[in-house]
């Protein structure tokens, strides 16, 4: 089986504190790798040198056998990586349809700006992916006006309209109640297994990790503590001992 994504020791330091610390994984088609750990364990950072937005001190990131490490983020995207922010990052004065066709039209090669229009197809297109993320119904709703859950489904959308073979997910269930939170993990399980595109993410709750997970990364200090299959790393002496004695 091919690899999608091969980060190779990745080092990315700041002053005298080092982030990550020779961190190396790949990641095959059809998984979901979860990238979890306590506060200050460089997982942000990690994230960062997987998607462009920092470039590795040392090592490099290959994306479907390519060496992307010092890439910017446009350039990865164009080379079929997708991601999503902990931060909800659409437009929020448009709505959820305009949001999605300015993604298609740029995935398409077209400089967008205030005067651009979608074409028939995009128009069509930009249907189908909200209907995906389960926002068909408000195809005109300003993001603004959305709820947060439904902005973060948004912005899977936006993923998706840039035809990704990979999505880099940060936080997908960040700021969401319970019931928002399984929603959203449905609709993105369910996008996952149709589209068939493997998924890295960066989870806090243990609950979303454990219940989608394939593989699980558990980082500690910038560096790769386990890389296993979540069972193994539930039951895993040194991920208690890293969350302080906490069940996870």
């Amino acid at each position: 089986m091919n690899p999608v994504l091969q980060a190779t020791g990745l080092v990315k330091s700041f002053g005298a504190f080092t982030a990550v610390n020779d961190v190396s994984f790949t990641v095959h088609e059809g998984e979901a790798l979860a990238i979890i750990g306590p506060n200050g364990a460089g997982k942000s950072t990690l994230f960062d040198l997987l998607t462009g937005r920092k470039t590795p001190d040392t090592g490099d990131v290959k994306l479907f056998g390519e060496s992307v490490g010092h890439l910017p983020p446009w350039k990865r995207v164009a080379r079929g990586l997708g991601r999503s922010f902990q931060v909800s990052s659409v437009f929020p004065t448009f709505t959820a349809e305009e949001n999605v066709q300015i993604g298609l039209m740029l995935a398409g090669g077209k400089t967008w700006n205030a005067f651009s229009r979608a074409t028939e197809t995009q128009k069509e297109e930009a249907k189908a992916i909200l209907a995906k993320v389960g926002l068909a119904a408000k195809k005109d709703v300003p993001a603004s006006d959305m709820s947060y859950g439904d902005q973060r489904m948004l912005e899977l959308g936006v993923a998706l309209s840039t035809r990704p073979r990979l999505l880099l997910l940060d936080e997908p269930t960040a700021g969401m109640g319970r019931e928002e939170s399984r929603e959203c993990l449905a609709q993105i399980r369910a996008i996952a297994a149709s589209e068939q595109i493997p998924i890295v993410f960066v989870e806090h709750d243990m609950n979303v990790v454990f219940s989608f997970a394939t593989r699980v990364i558990v980082l500690v200090a910038g560096q790769v503590l386990v890389d296993a299959a979540p069972e193994a790393v539930r039951k895993d002496p040194r991920v208690k001992e890293a969350y302080f004695g906490e069940d996870i």
